[in-house]
């Protein structure tokens, strides 16, 4: 059975799935597909704070959507990122997935139950797919990863720029600029 092969019965498994209340729809990387759990109130407070922030400044051409369908079929990829910046014109194209390669910014939040996915499974998939900006927004510890211009090492997809920020600073991404003083941290457990 071929990479592509298994991916397309993912696909379909996935389309036909009848998910369970306390999960989020599947992904699907690397011949796996990954169960996550529903984000919990403070994970999507966080995601608010970035969305009104955000959606102000990116102008009538643009949208910012929300853990929408992100697909690279010829890499075997589904990802659904908590957040992510696309043309108008990509959001009212044909298909029910966004195509990574038109996106601008993918956001994702970190989750207590599963930072790997975010720090690993996605920084290998999202410069693979073609995404120019991912940041990563930690609200465990209070920092952010600004990650850009994927490019491939030694046939390995990375990005070839980083920046680091704390919960307090500014960060800019083009023209765009997220002030972190008002995105929470997580408190207790199961976020």
């Amino acid at each position: 059975m071929t990479e592509q092969s298994i991916y397309r019965h993912l696909r379909e498994f996935r389309d036909a799935f009848d998910k369970p209340e306390r999960l989020a729809w599947p992904e699907i990387s690397h011949g796996q597909l990954m169960m996550m759990m529903s984000p919990k109130k403070q994970h999507q407070l966080v995601a608010h704070r970035l969305r009104t922030q955000l959606e102000p400044q990116l102008g009538g051409d643009m949208l910012l959507m929300i853990e929408t369908d992100m697909e690279d079929a010829a890499l075997g990829v589904l990802r659904v990122p908590d957040l992510v910046v696309i043309d108008e014109e990509e959001a009212t194209a044909a298909g029910d997935a966004i195509d990574p390669r038109r996106s601008h910014l993918v956001i994702e939040i970190v989750s207590k139950s599963n930072p790997t996915n975010d720090y690993e499974g996605k920084l290998r998939d999202y410069p693979a797919m073609g995404v120019p900006h991912y940041l990563i927004v930690d609200p465990r510890d209070g920092s952010a990863v600004h990650h850009w211009a994927p490019v491939r090492r030694t046939g390995t997809p990375a990005y070839d720029n980083r920046q680091h920020y704390t919960f307090g600073e500014t960060i800019t991404i083009g023209n765009w600029k997220i002030d972190t003083v008002g995105l929470p941290r997580y408190n207790g457990e199961g976020q």
